[in-house]
């Protein structure tokens, strides 16, 4: 069935997949795991010029847990030298080993790395009291700081400066200290902005996170007064990007939450436009960028905008496959996850639930290769869509599959949307599937559920009022029950803070495939091509 449910985490905000078991959530083991063939390959080189009996020892446990399927400690004390003390401690060097070498991997290596490298040269230099040529690299470092806008870098360049220059001024570097510390003010007061700006966007995607949404007058204002009130005053035409990007962030959010969906778009394309005129920080901040894609498209979804969310989308994987978005271990999953969790909404904008199901497979063959960097959120996203995409196409007992994947989980205790939905679903698709010799104790049991979650809307509500009334209903009622439902809640299609239960569940145009006889696949399509025509 036709839906929308909310991509709210980052990747790092929940738990990791959890279908290993406990041993093999070893971080050294992960860390071992999670290196590529070159990576493999330049640390043993690496490595290779420590010499050394502990280094001996590290390499053969790195050895033996690269060829491990599971983590097993018994199988790396008898395949190594190493006792059963020692191992805390040659984990904990080799895990630092590996650490360093991947450090010295260019394929790591960013502008902040490049940064903090020089600024670690010029301490150095200056513990030796080599004051000239540390100051020589730190101006160098401050310089690409401020380029890059690395505010905090630069703050930090400009401190040690001022350090060294206390100890080191002479009279044709007077006016230097003046300098250094007009620097730091202007440095100090875009870092504070910034800092505002974050935190604010920090707090309201944690309101969102909370609460959800608005649901009342009452609420509306309480947030539109906090916005407004931890909103920090700024001078538009002062803000560097990375302000700006942060301003965005604040107002998308801020957006999200009272269900204004147009201003969601009008911030995100924002966002994303950022990068656009600034091509370089789609390799410098790759993850951003990805991010800023996924809520535009979010936001063209709600606003249901096929045109420009199908342009989006294309313009997306065409940036993928061409490698215009720095791709690494970290970015490789977000993007699989974004592509694939809006290619599957296209299909839902369009109708085409019947073709979506030709995706699943390979989905599940990419959430089995991602499966260690996919958090179980996301999974339990992807298994709603097919949920959807099934019910759509009719396959009733298929959706139901998955639904009861979600509803049996019980690691989802900060998605509740994602759980009260997939019950009222699940519901739904057991009556199509004529599965209905329990549908009493489910409708109970999801009541319940709802009630518990404080998630029972004024459509929620009517709608399972009206699945419990059907056993009642004789079947020539039944068109007649179906009509009578569909005018009632059409009236709260629209409204400010009933209209999100449309968007995870299309009731009307499953009512209405109801009441025509026709599947809900053909009603969808056919509104698909009146709206977007």
């Amino acid at each position: 069935m036709f839906l929308y449910i909310v991509n709210r985490r980052n990747t790092s905000s929940y738990k990791r997949f959890i279908t290993m078991s406990m041993e093999k959530k070893d971080t050294l083991f992960l860390l071992v795991k999670s290196l590529s063939k070159s990576e493999k390959r330049q640390f043993k080189l690496y490595a290779g010029r420590l010499g050394g009996k502990s280094e001996k020892n590290f390499m053969a446990l790195f050895s033996v847990l690269d060829k491990m399927e599971d983590f097993n400690e018994k199988v790396i004390l008898q395949k190594t030298n190493i006792k059963k003390q020692q191992l805390s401690n040659s984990k904990a060097h080799l895990y630092k080993q590996i650490l360093v070498s991947l450090r010295l991997n260019p394929f790591h290596q960013n502008v902040k790395t490049q940064i903090r490298e020089q600024l670690d040269f010029a301490t150095i230099l200056y513990s030796k009291g080599l004051h000239k040529q540390s100051l020589k690299i730190l101006e160098k470092a401050k310089n690409m700081a401020l380029l890059n806008e690395e505010n905090n870098l630069a703050y930090e360049i400009v401190e040690l400066e001022k350090i060294i220059e206390s100890q080191y001024i002479t009279r044709s570097l007077s006016t230097r200290a003046d300098d250094l510390i007009s620097q730091s003010k202007e440095i100090s007061n875009r870092t504070v902005i910034m800092s505002n700006l974050s935190n604010l966007s920090l707090q309201l995607y944690s309101l969102l996170l909370k609460k959800g949404y608005v649901r009342t007058d009452e609420d509306f204002e309480k947030v539109k007064n906090y916005f407004e009130s931890n909103l920090p005053a700024y001078d538009f035409n002062k803000l560097g990007i990375k302000e700006k990007l942060y301003l965005y962030k604040a107002y998308l959010w801020y957006s999200f939450i009272i269900q204004d969906f147009v201003s969601c778009y009008k911030y995100s394309q924002k966002w994303v436009n950022l990068f656009h005129d600034n091509p370089k920080m789609k390799t410098t901040n790759p993850v951003f960028y990805l991010k800023g894609i996924n809520y535009l498209l979010e936001s063209l979804f709600l606003i249901q905008h096929l045109s420009k969310f199908k342009s989006t989308l294309l313009s997306f994987e065409d940036e993928i496959s061409q490698g215009k978005i720095l791709l690494n271990d970290n970015t490789k999953s977000l993007a699989f996850l974004y592509l694939y969790l809006n290619k599957i909404n296209l299909y839902f904008l369009e109708g085409n639930f019947s073709k979506g199901i030709d995706l699943i497979p390979e989905i599940l063959s990419e959430i089995e290769n991602y499966k260690q960097k996919i958090d179980q959120h996301h999974i339990m996203v992807f298994y709603y869509k097919f949920a959807s995409l099934y019910f759509g196409s009719s396959q009733y007992e298929k959706s139901i599959f998955y639904l009861e994947k979600i509803i049996k989980n019980k690691d989802l205790k900060m998605r509740e949307d994602l759980l009260c939905f997939s019950r009222i679903l699940n519901l739904v698709a057991h009556y199509e599937a004529g599965l209905d010799q329990n549908l009493d104790t489910l409708i109970k049991s999801t009541y319940k559920f709802l009630i518990k979650m404080n998630e029972l809307h004024i459509v929620q509500k009517k709608f399972i009022t009206f699945l419990r009334s059907l056993s009642n209903i004789y079947p020539h009622e039944l068109k007649k029950a179906f009509i009578e439902l569909h005018k009632d809640l059409k009236t709260f299609e629209n409204h400010p803070y009933e209209k999100r239960s449309f968007m995870y569940l299309d009731i009307i145009s499953w009512l209405e495939s109801n009441i025509e006889n026709v599947s809900v696949e053909s009603i969808i399509k056919r509104k698909a091509k009146f709206k977007y025509k």
